[in-house]
């Protein structure tokens, strides 16, 4: 089998297709064959070695989709079932995605049901279930308005989609005017203009998720109605913390919370994968890769021009 191994930190060129024997399964492991994964920007600065706790020489990728090929000796999974791999130590404690097959605690191998080829399926994983978790933490009902700030990112569209489904009000972000119809297209009621770390709007929402971080949080504050819920979702900013921040002025009568995605629930992930299924719900792809071409697809994750969607990358 083919996995990719990183054996220092560096640029695209420590990314090294190494041939390995497939592992086996042991009494609370399973093997799973990964047939796609998607590439996420955090993975470029991990493989970059600015993931401390991640320590090399490491197959990295964070989230897999495939099917189980050799259960362990003590689960319930059957071969050729469908499963997600999200977080849980893959990746990061162990090796994770990078690769064609993959040794793997039962704990975090979630069957689901799906019915599309794997480029498809290799959308979903980490990115809606980030966005649907972060949804469930904002905790809005049907017929409420909710901001997505950051809305061309990939959590951010998938937040887009699955509240619409939800029956949610959702108005999107962006700061480029020619992405607005893409967004509205995707179901978003209204767009409006981040410019210059500014909401060009005066209207407030029941709730907001921030996929910007620190240095916009006070604007983003700004739009948050009393007794709604501001939750903080990525960084793209790269600025973690919150600077000369004004509780009293900001916060009065309003719930600040972030979701990290840490506890993965099989209650969740079954349920924004039948709202999924019901609705048909899916997001652009920017371009699909081949695992020879691993390094590539981390220089195109980067790229700031390329068209909006996930990078996926299929291993056969």
């Amino acid at each position: 089998m083919k996995a990719v191994v990183i054996r220092k930190a560096g640029g695209p060129e420590v990314l090294k297709i190494e041939e390995r024997p497939i592992p086996k399964a042991t009494d609370k492991e399973t093997v799973i064959h990964i047939r796609a994964f998607a590439v996420h920007r955090y993975e470029v600065l991990t493989r970059e070695g600015g993931s401390p706790s991640v320590k090399f020489p490491r197959v990295i990728g964070v989230e897999a989709v495939g099917e189980v090929f050799e259960p362990s000796k003590n689960s319930d999974l059957k071969k050729g079932q469908k499963i997600v791999i999200i977080n849980g130590g893959f990746g990061r404690e162990f090796d994770g995605g990078e690769q064609q097959y993959a040794l793997v605690p039962d704990d975090i191998v979630r069957p689901v049901e799906f019915d599309g080829s794997w480029a498809d399926f290799a959308i979903y994983p980490e990115t809606f279930y980030t966005a649907f978790g972060a949804l469930k933490t904002t905790k809005l009902q049907a017929g409420q308005t909710l901001l997505v700030r950051g809305g061309t990112t990939g959590v951010g569209m998938a937040a887009m989609v699955l509240a619409n489904a939800m029956g949610i009000k959702v108005t999107a972000t962006t700061r480029r005017e020619e992405r607005r119809q893409m967004l509205l297209d995707m179901g978003a009621t209204d767009v409006v203009i981040d410019q210059d770390g500014k909401l060009q709007t005066e209207k407030a929402y029941d709730g907001l998720l921030d996929m910007v971080g620190a240095p916009v949080v006070s604007d983003s504050l700004a739009h948050v109605n009393r007794d709604g819920i501001y939750t903080v979702v990525g960084l793209l900013s790269g600025e973690w913390l919150w600077k000369n921040f004004d509780p009293f002025e900001n916060i009065g009568g309003k719930y600040i919370t972030a979701f990290d995605g840490v506890d993965i629930s099989n209650e969740l992930v079954a349920e924004m994968f039948k709202l999924i299924n019901d609705n048909h719900l899916t997001i652009p792809v920017s371009k699909v890769f081949k695992l020879d071409d691993i390094q590539a697809a981390q220089e195109y994750v980067m790229k700031h021009d390329r068209p909006m969607g996930q990078v996926i990358v299929t291993t056969d």
